[in-house]
């Protein structure tokens, strides 16, 4: 009987569950274990804590600290790092939780789950974004109308991923960047390429495997066959998951996908020219380590900029961007609020998010704090002569969802948005603040 995808992704949670030796060094270096409620007498039991895991994977009810530790997994990856045996506990603890989900609810309600994360995603990417690009910078992000198909392969595949189209601006600079470098790409993106993130939460693994299969046919196009990826949550997914998984099933890779920060530092010779205009700022990196090597890339560039001056905050680097945090949100709010004191109180120039969720949450605090809150690639960008206005941050410090559809009515008209559809997704941005206004 032929592999299915569901079979191949068994079949690699079941070749790390024999690897496993019990050791507990995945438990012993999380930094999520008392974020997420582990006792001190829990934490201090580790091999319990990943007994535990290995019986939820074996489709028994693991004990409440493995239930705990899987729930408040963060994806910062320290878990890999300390594994002797090369097994990925980040990879077990993301099907411990699929797993749950499937205890927890029947197929037709995790399909129905699936499918109302995919639609509340989608509203919220296609609204938001419109509210700030006309059709043509849609249609360079690979929105829209379907491109003519083409003889010629690009070097390489850019991918979005779903969620950087909301903060636009991001994506422009990157393309932008790899224009003036005569990197030649094709953009692919959005919810019409989903990495079926929505239905593996909700427990559907079929439906994942479909949606996340036809999102690689369609990505494995570049001659070089490597895709830049910028989502590190699409990242995780499609290189601990989907990947494999397909490998196995196929018998052949399709492509290799690497993040789009450590991409750039190995051309970090070619761009170094082309940091031409001083950039005179003391700024703090924003820090998730969750891909190992990327915080390390993202700095290395920075400093290339001339007069740009990198303050350590000395502040904690958990989690894999900021929206995997929201799992623990105590947690998430205290880890800002240190952030931001700490930033004033080094008195530094802008505090510099690497990845789009970070500056969605952090953005609008720039109202209220003495410093910026820029994504790296505004500098770079600036000391390359590029620009994109940052129009989700101007929104999102409006803090109120009329006066943005106000601001936003020509665009609204141009792409026939729904008013109460779209007042909904500018509601939801508005929402995603885990550390309130100072004003309000």
């Amino acid at each position: 009987m032929p592999e299915t995808f569901e079979s191949a992704l068994q079949a690699r949670v079941d070749e790390m569950v024999d690897a496993c030796t019990r050791c507990g060094k995945c438990v012993e270096v999380c930094p999520a274990t008392g974020p997420a409620g582990l006792t001190a007498e829990e934490r201090q039991n580790p091999v319990q804590v990943i007994d535990g895991i290995i019986d939820i994977l074996r489709l028994g009810a693991g004990n409440e600290a493995a239930r705990k530790w899987a729930s408040g997994c963060l994806l910062s990856g320290e878990c890999i790092k300390a594994c002797d045996y090369g097994v990925n506990p980040r990879f077990l603890l993301g099907m411990a939780r699929v797993a749950m989900a499937r205890t927890k609810d029947d197929a037709a309600t995790q399909r129905r789950g699936g499918v109302e994360g995919f639609r509340k995603v989608a509203r919220d990417v296609n609204h938001i974004s419109r509210l700030q690009l006309d059709d043509a910078l849609l249609a360079r992000l690979g929105q829209g109308a379907k491109r003519p198909a083409s003889d010629e392969r690009p070097d390489f595949v850019f991918y979005t991923g779903c969620n950087v189209l909301k903060t636009p601006h991001i994506a422009l600079l990157a393309l932008d960047i790899m224009d003036a470098l005569g990197i030649g790409y094709e953009v692919m993106g959005g919810p019409t390429h989903c990495c079926g993130v929505q239905q593996l939460r909700t427990g559907d693994l079929a439906t994942f495997g479909r949606v996340a299969e036809n999102t690689l046919d369609k990505l494995a196009q570049s001659k070089t066959g490597q895709v830049l990826s910028w989502c590190p949550s699409c990242h995780v997914q499609f290189t601990e998951m989907t990947l494999p998984s397909l490998e196995k099933t196929r018998g052949v890779r399709p492509f290799e996908m690497t993040p789009f920060t450590l991409f750039l530092r190995t051309r970090l010779d070619r761009l170094r020219p082309f940091l031409r205009e001083r950039v005179p700022m003391r700024i703090a990196l924003h820090r998730h380590p969750g891909i190992h090597g990327v915080v390390e890339a993202a700095e290395e560039i920075l400093r290339a900029v001339p007069g740009i001056e990198v303050v350590d905050l000395h502040q904690p680097a958990v989690g894999l961007q900021a929206n995997n945090i929201r799992v623990l949100p105590n947690y998430r709010r205290e880890l800002q609020e240190n952030e931001l004191r700490a930033a004033a109180a080094a008195g530094i120039d802008a505090l510099v998010a690497v990845y789009h969720s970070d500056h969605r949450e952090l953005c609008a605090h720039e109202r209220d704090w003495p410093f910026r809150i820029v994504n790296m690639y505004e500098i770079v960008g600036a000391s390359m002569g590029l620009h994109h206005d940052d129009d989700f941050k101007r929104l999102k410090m409006l803090q109120d969802a009329d006066a943005i559809l106000a601001d936003c009515q020509d665009l609204v008209s141009k792409h026939g948005l729904d008013a109460e559809t779209t007042r909904l997704a500018i509601q939801a941005m508005l929402d995603e603040q885990p550390v309130p206004l100072r004003g309000g």
